[in-house]
């Protein structure tokens, strides 16, 4: 069977269709505390994407999304929100079409327990399903298994929700020790309870996480900032045997990927046909506990 066409996707990690890199990094990180300094940032990992999306301006961003969604079977989008119930746009997306998205919350452990007051609040106003965080992008930055995290950890198995953080060698031109993929091991042995996924494809030590996703019950990975020609060969096949329940599709719409061509490229991704359904829509489902109410 080839990639189903009419399953009802589900993207963990969709933003909103702004030509304008600069803008796209300030709402993914809208959250953080030095947020201004990141205002003279260009979008710092350009040069790993070849023509990402530009696009027409639109009066309403957020029903333009749900537009392109349409067009491309997403049923369900995950979208940053800010850390009050504002006027951002994924706080308006939730508000509007709670049918088409869900809330996630970026988080700096650096804020001690304001994080987790943040994170607290976010669930009670907005129903958020997950936190996430970028350790490599954090001011100072702080290490996966760095103990700064714990309370934040501690929170989400509290909410019983999950925690997407970013592994692997970032993007942007940052040192990488914190997102080395080897550290998640100690978190996943102090929290086993933690529902913890991996976002931006954990290389290059996809092998390590494969190795980490089979020991670790809870543990789960996610393709964003991946397009699906470049899928980790590890993680393919980690699917296609014993990981099947394991990963998770995830964009990287608009930040580098137009969704043309995650779409065009995806059905020559050499999943079985028992792992498609659970790639695009039921592993996330579950994990994010997309079919209880908020």
């Amino acid at each position: 069977m080839a990639m189903p066409t009419d399953i009802g996707v589900i993207d963990l990690m969709i933003g909103f269709p702004i030509d304008d890199r600069r803008e796209h990094y300030k709402f993914m990180m809208q959250g953080l505390r030095d947020k201004e300094s990141k205002e003279d940032f260009e979008f710092p990992a350009q040069y790993m994407f070849k023509q990402p999306p530009h696009f027409d301006e639109h009066a309403d961003k957020v029903d333009h999304l749900v537009e392109l969604m349409d067009l491309f079977g997403i049923a369900k989008g995950m979208v940053g929100v800010a850390n009050r119930a504002s006027g951002d746009l994924g706080t308006q997306a939730v508000k509007r079409h709670p049918d088409r998205f869900f809330g996630s919350l970026e988080v700096d452990p650096n804020r001690g327990m304001d994080a987790v007051r943040d994170l607290q609040r976010a669930h009670d106003e907005l129903g958020i399903k997950a936190a996430t965080a970028f350790p490599a992008g954090l001011y100072p930055q702080v290490p996966i298994n760095d103990k700064k995290f714990f309370p934040i950890y501690a929170k989400c198995v509290e909410l019983d929700i999950p925690i997407c953080v970013c592994a692997g060698v970032p993007g942007p031109r940052l040192p990488f020790a914190p997102q080395y993929v080897g550290l998640i091991d100690e978190v996943c042995w102090y929290f086993p309870e933690l529902k913890f996924v991996t976002r931006h494809g954990c290389e290059p030590w996809a092998d390590l996480a494969a190795k980490l996703l089979l020991k670790w019950p809870n543990l789960y990975y996610s393709t964003s900032a991946f397009a699906p020609k470049y899928y980790p060969e590890a993680i393919i096949n980690f699917a296609n045997t014993r990981g099947a329940d394991k990963v998770m599709y995830a964009g990287y719409f608009p930040m580098g990927l137009s969704l043309e061509r995650i779409f065009s490229e995806m059905p020559s991704v050499p999943f079985r046909d028992n792992v498609w359904p659970k790639f695009l829509r039921d592993n996330a489902t579950r994990v994010f506990k997309l079919d209880q109410a908020s």
